[in-house]
């Protein structure tokens, strides 16, 4: 309990500085400990890669609550850095069931974690805006007093309702309810993201490397944003390389990609032991 502690107070300081942080995504512990060994200063889990690593789509059926709390504990296990859980909708609609969400992320380890408007229902995809903000009120009050920095998501723009105003008044009210981080995936430009930034009171989160404008850390620092994550876009990335690796040879017969493969010593090295900044 002591080292989730100085973990969260070292992650929630990081959203208290000028300017913003990069928290990079890991699907597994193996690519914690690689992008802890880089010198990132928190991570981030991501339930597309995860579920792409076990042979998944991802999407709100594909994964259980009990596997991604169980991969993203082995990713906390695996580094010093603190570590925030993508915790999809909850994993229910109702604001008792993530409540319980909350409670069992921090209880294995676990210093932050968001939770998605989203419902997972085609026809209807975003929770009524009292539904809503009533699961991020649950949401709080299940973190209170156990060192759980809550990040609470509007999904608007993911899901084909490109209401801007409606994304704010729902962060407004999540911010509200006592959420620490807010953070409205796929913002279609700069202007868009300073909008919320100055329309919020709370640090912002922003995700790159999804489809759309290829923005610097100085470009959204100088929005507002406080926190970047990568979302799946690590793990689709080292996907990429395979897939490539494996058109090479089954269709040119040739091996050049093994040049750009990352030594074995070099792994080893990155895995032999935790690392984060400061100490625990």
């Amino acid at each position: 309990m002591a080292v989730r502690k100085v973990k969260f107070d070292r992650f929630r300081a990081m959203h208290d500085r000028a300017g913003a942080f990069v928290m990079p995504n890991a699907w597994d512990a193996g690519s914690a400990m690689i992008l802890t060994a880089l010198g990132y200063e928190a991570i981030a889990t991501t339930s597309a890669g995860y579920a792409f690593s076990v042979g998944k789509r991802d999407s709100f059926a594909a994964l259980s609550r009990d596997e991604v709390l169980t991969n993203a504990a082995a990713i906390a296990a695996a580094t010093d850095l603190p570590v925030s859980v993508d915790l999809e909708d909850g994993f229910g609609p109702a604001p008792e069931t993530v409540a319980e969400t909350v409670i069992m992320a921090a209880e294995r380890g676990l210093v932050g974690g968001a939770i998605e408007d989203a419902t997972g229902d085609p026809d209807d995809p975003i929770h009524p805006f009292g539904l809503a903000v009533d699961r991020i009120r649950a949401a709080v009050e299940a973190a209170r007093g156990r060192s759980f920095l809550l990040t609470a998501r509007a999904e608007n723009f993911l899901y084909g309702r490109p209401d801007l105003n409606d994304t704010i008044a729902r962060l407004q009210a999540f911010a509200e309810a006592g959420a620490d981080v807010l953070y409205a995936p796929g913002l279609p430009d700069l202007e868009a993201i300073r909008t919320v930034c100055r329309e919020v009171d709370r640090p912002v989160n922003f995700v790159m490397g999804l489809s759309g404008p290829n923005h610097t850390v100085a470009d959204l620092s100088g929005a507002g944003v406080r926190r970047i994550s990568t979302g799946g876009s690590f793990a689709r990335a080292a996907l990429g390389a395979l897939i490539r690796a494996g058109r090479e040879v089954l269709e040119a017969g040739t091996f050049t990609y093994a040049s750009d493969a990352v030594p074995d010593a070099e792994v080893a090295a990155m895995m032999s032991q935790k690392r984060g900044g400061g100490q625990l």
